[in-house]
């Protein structure tokens, strides 16, 4: 099954840039699929995390982060519909983190950050090692995006939920000719 990968803090502010979409070329025979430009893939040829590491860091000019989640685990969170009971207002984001490795830290929802009436991140739940929930759109919303790292006790990648809706969408493609091939 296809894998999701997402590097963190790449084309920030003038910090860390390179084109997402020459790496997917060049990282053709996994057959990558470039989302826009934060450094998010879907590598539709998975093989050992190890190999695909190594080819990725050999074409990247700096050391970044890594976070890789299975395809499974965002399509079964999508048909959860995580975010139909929390639609979205002009001045926020729905976001999802994907934690590096499993949570250490046991975690009551939802949270507030910071803790106040007028949050800027609320994290609504989290499913496995991804983290969902919405964030004001402000300039402090950036550092509080960074707090969920010490929350869960895990290195956490956050996604726009439209930059997720990509993610789905490329891996409903790949795998609709695999269901109609089984149709009797």
């Amino acid at each position: 099954m296809a894998q999701v990968v997402l590097l963190r803090g790449i084309n920030v502010g003038g910090y860390r840039n390179f084109r997402p979409s020459l790496l997917a070329k060049q990282l053709c025979t996994y057959d990558v699929v470039n989302i826009g430009a934060a450094g998010t893939f879907v590598v539709r040829q998975p093989c050992a995390r190890a190999k695909f590491l190594a080819a990725l860091h050999s074409k990247l000019p700096f050391e970044v982060e890594v976070a890789f989640c299975n395809a499974r685990d965002l399509l079964e969170m999508d048909m959860e519909s995580r975010f139909q009971a929390e639609p979205s207002r002009p001045d926020t984001v729905h976001f999802v983190s994907v934690l590096a490795k499993a949570a250490r830290n046991k975690v009551t929802f939802p949270i507030s950050i910071p803790d106040v009436r007028d949050w800027f991140v609320r994290i609504i739940g989290s499913r496995g090692r991804l983290v969902f929930g919405e964030y004001r759109r402000h300039m402090k919303t950036i550092g509080y995006l960074g707090q969920i790292d010490n929350i869960f006790g895990a290195s956490a990648t956050t996604r726009s939920w439209s930059t997720i809706q990509s993610v789905l969408r490329i891996l409903k493609e790949q795998k609709a000719p695999l269901d109609r091939g089984s149709a009797p």
